[in-house]
Order: C-alpha cells, then structure tokens, then sequence
C-alpha cells in the first residue's frame, strides 16, 4: 500500500507547512501592524489564494500588488496582477512600495547572480522587505522531499525525478524536462542571504531545532517574537 503511505506523508508534510506559513504569516501582520494605512505591498511571486487563505479581508487598509511573469485574474478588491521579472523590475520606481513581501521564491529565479539580482531590485522598490525561503542545510528537500536530494549530483537528481514520483512533481521520463526542473531550484542558505540582503534581520523557522526556513526583513520596528 505505498500510495497510501505516500499520500499520508504528503498530508502531513502539507499540514505541516500551513502550520509554518501560518505562523510566519503572524509574525509579518504583527511587523505590518507597526504602519498607518493605507500600506502598498508588492508580492513578488505571490498568488490571490495566498492571501485568501492568509486572511486578506482582516488587513485593514492593504492594497497588493502582485508580480508574476504571466497575468493572473485577480477577483479581490485589495488585490492586483502585473506581470514582471523579479530580477528586473525597472518599470517600479525606487521605493514605490512601503513593503515588498516574497515567500518561497527566490530560490526558483535562477543562479545565484540571478537571486542577487532580485534581491537588489527588492530592497530598491520597497521601503521596507520580509523575504522568506528554506534553509539549503535543512534535511528535507522541500519540493522533491527526498532526504539531502539537494546535495546529490545533478545527475543523480535527474534520474530520479526521470523514474519516481517525489514530493509535489510527478515523474517526469524526458530528460530535458527533469533537468529543467532540478535545475530550476537552487536553494539559499543563512551566509548566502545575508550576503544579498546586507543588514537584514534574519529570522529562523525551526523544527526540532533545526531551522527549514529563513526570513530576511529589514525597515521594521522590531517585534517580540
């Protein structure tokens, strides 16, 4: 009964990971809590659903928008879609924004200079960031789940996207496709961060005391955590 076992797993790695967003979820209200309204985000990389299930109706005074590479129908008044490049966002001015707010992207923009890239062009158009991407040290694999994947030749990597299902991606047989996929991911880690976002404040996600995700934000008034 593998699926069944692997289907449990994912539910659990899925609960899991909601019960993480939404505390870092609380820990942004309570940073955003700290300006007068009305407050303009930019979420570089964000979708409608997020902010659904992240409560959107209880911020007061939002407005949001959001920056993909394709368009997205927006059916929420606080919400709207542009379409951009993370790593270029040449048509927003400097500090357009009063917060720039990314979760889970970074790590998919690219190669290093590339996450470089982005990372300048956030702290540019915000007045303010909150950023958040998994640790590359932690041992799960966030979107493969397979234990230290990330450091596993690419060949390796490849061959197993091309023969298993893994995490959130069903088998991909054709190699190109795998390769896109593995190569596509290219996870931070602590050192990495604060060399791209020079003076930020860093904040830990832990599970059994080893940190899964990491939060850079800067141009807060500090919160107790």
């Amino acid at each position: 009964m593998y699926w069944l076992k692997r289907l449990a797993d994912n539910r659990q790695e899925q609960s899991l990971a909601t019960r993480l967003r939404l505390k870092r979820f609380a820990f942004f209200r309570d940073l955003l809590s700290s300006l007068p309204p009305p407050i303009r985000i930019l979420d570089v990389g964000g979708t409608e659903n997020f902010w659904l299930r992240m409560g959107v109706d209880q911020l007061d005074g939002v407005e949001i928008t959001l920056l993909n590479r394709t368009s997205s129908i927006t059916t929420h008044p606080a919400l709207k879609s542009v379409v951009g490049d993370a790593r270029d966002m040449s048509d927003i001015e400097d500090k357009q924004f009063d917060v720039v707010f990314s979760n889970s992207v970074i790590e998919h923009v690219g190669n290093f200079e590339d996450q470089r890239k982005m990372a300048q062009e956030v702290q540019r158009v915000g007045k303010r960031y909150f950023v958040q991407t998994p640790n590359r040290y932690f041992p799960i694999e966030p979107h493969f789940l397979v234990p230290f994947f990330q450091f596993f030749p690419i060949s390796v990597r490849v061959f197993l996207v091309r023969h298993f299902n893994l995490g959130w991606y069903p088998k991909t047989p054709e190699r190109q496709k795998a390769l896109a996929l593995v190569e596509e991911i290219k996870l931070l880690n602590e050192r990495e961060l604060r060399e791209i976002f020079p003076g930020a404040s860093v904040y830990r996600e832990k599970i059994l005391g080893l940190t899964k995700s990491l939060i850079v934000y800067n141009g807060w008034t500090e919160v107790n955590q």
